[in-house]
């Protein structure tokens, strides 16, 4: 990223202002806003694959990770020129398009990115996510868990990408081709999740109320619909190791990797060695899984 002139960058064509480069956004890490900036420039191949033309969320941190944060769904003002947002049910919801556009929520702070589920103006997903997600801050079981529900995808013909959350959990990926809607992934991951919940009935629960789970993993099925959000793949998390949400191959969850271990510092040299694990996985044949339970 080409290093800051009175106050603002030039990237693509287009001049992105540039304030407080020295602040501590991740202080435990040592990054400041300068090296921040340089990392989402490194993910942005990565990250704007799936940021591109969805209703973003950011969480934003102006004082950084130790300091208060709030959600942002309605575009700030002023925009600038290279920013396209697009209303949906009254919100004038940011739609990333590039680079600038990144790095300009980058500089106002924005260290999470969730984005919908589904493209601006369609009503169907864009892949199948299920959320594993633990009820404990700590859960040294969210590997084993991953692995299973993996299990019963790959029995129902359906490979899959885990991902971390880049905080307790873990998002499943399924890539689908467009068409299939929410409603019908609803019915096959309460299929899956009722399956696993009774296979092992001290690991995971359907339970949405977090006080009555317990210590067990919530199979979360219904967090993949319209109107929600689940963080992107290759996100950064205002975590105090400043961690990124990072697709995993099936042999580390098998060893039994820990989210921390994936994090703004290392994420560049993982992605120039392994690239993006779910684009290299084409669309799996979930209408067959759907036309069963008809």
């Amino acid at each position: 990223m080409p290093a800051a002139i009175k106050g603002s960058i030039t990237i693509e064509g287009q001049s992105v202002t540039i304030t407080n480069p020295d602040k501590p956004l991740w202080p435990e890490q040592s990054i400041t806003k300068r090296i921040y900036l340089e990392k989402l420039a490194a993910l942005s191949p990565y990250l704007l694959r799936y940021l591109r033309n969805r209703l973003l969320t950011v969480i934003r941190y102006p004082h950084g990770v130790e300091g208060k944060s709030f959600y942002q769904k309605n575009a700030p003002e002023p925009l600038p020129p290279f920013i396209r947002t697009v209303i949906h049910e009254d919100i004038n919801y940011i739609s990333l398009d590039g680079l600038p556009g990144l790095l300009w929520l980058g500089n106002l702070a924005a260290l999470e990115f969730h984005p919908s589920l589904h493209y601006a103006g369609s009503s169907l997903p864009c892949e199948w996510m299920i959320d594993l997600d633990p009820s404990r801050e700590v859960e040294p079981r969210i590997m084993e868990a991953t692995a299973i529900v993996g299990e019963v995808l790959k029995s129902l013909g359906l490979s899959s990408v885990p991902k971390t959350s880049g905080a307790t959990g873990v998002q499943i990926i399924v890539p689908i081709k467009q068409g299939v809607t929410f409603d019908e992934l609803r019915k096959v991951g309460h299929l899956v999740g009722r399956y696993v919940t009774e296979k092992h009935p001290g690991l995971f629960t359907l339970e949405r109320l977090k006080k009555q789970r317990g210590d067990k993993i919530y199979f979360d099925y219904l967090q993949h619909y319209r109107g929600k959000t689940l963080a992107a793949p290759y996100t950064p998390r205002a975590r105090p190791l400043a961690t990124v949400s990072t697709p995993l191959t099936w042999d580390e969850v098998i060893r039994n990797v820990s989210p921390e271990e994936f994090h703004l510092l290392n994420i560049e040299e993982r992605l120039r060695v392994m690239g993006d694990l779910i684009e290299q996985l084409p669309p799996q044949p979930i209408e067959l899984v759907i036309a069963g339970l008809r």
